[in-house]
């Protein structure tokens, strides 16, 4: 357990020493380092982005070239770079305004979407994959073709259903858990290659 907290207080200290948000920072990275989900001058959207940590890794991936715009229900301070849309991913209707910013299609959509923790963990699952059923059809709307995409799920019954459904969109998608995530916790990565190949 002790080598546990250890781990999770490095990322944690880590992401204050270098001025990110959230320990999250470092997955999204991570995973980036091993696939290139995100690379420079890409245009990025960052469904249920709050607090942040996600959106500041890929404003320094896109570069100054790049665009990223984050989409949340809870109000955030700014970050800079990065432009944010308060509105929920189970609006539809936020489409339009994510491509009136980009002004033309995204090359990768990253989700790193949490519902409120009820602590009754079928129902938090269930929950969860929702919102990203709900993220996807904004991808389906947004994302260029040949485009990228990461998806966080609780892994559960309904994870390897929603990655059947990612695969049938994605020329590749694969299942990680980079090493920032903390081993007990449920949390997977799906990261998808490829759009519409």
């Amino acid at each position: 357990m002790k080598l546990i907290d250890a781990k999770r207080d490095h990322y944690r200290k880590l992401a204050k020493e270098q001025g990110y948000r959230s320990r999250a920072t470092y997955k999204l990275l991570q995973l980036n380092n091993s696939y290139r989900v995100i690379g420079p001058g890409f245009y990025v959207v960052d469904l249920g982005c709050a607090p942040g940590g996600w959106l500041q890794a890929a404003v320094k991936l896109a570069g100054n070239k790049g665009k990223v715009v984050g989409v949340d229900t809870t109000y955030m301070d700014d970050i800079s770079g990065a432009h944010f849309i308060k509105g929920s991913v189970e609006d539809e209707s936020i489409t339009d305004e994510i491509l009136e910013y980009l002004g033309g299609k995204a090359n990768a959509v990253i989700c790193d979407v949490s519902p409120q923790i009820t602590g009754h963990w079928s129902m938090d699952h269930a929950r969860q994959i929702s919102l990203n059923y709900s993220c996807s059809k904004i991808m389906d709307k947004v994302l260029a073709p040949r485009g990228n995409a990461i998806f966080k799920v609780f892994d559960g019954d309904y994870s390897m259903e929603f990655r059947d459904y990612l695969k049938k969109k994605f020329a590749r998608v694969q299942l990680r858990k980079p090493s920032a995530s903390r081993k007990p916790s449920s949390e997977l990565y799906f990261v998808c290659l490829g759009y519409g190949l």
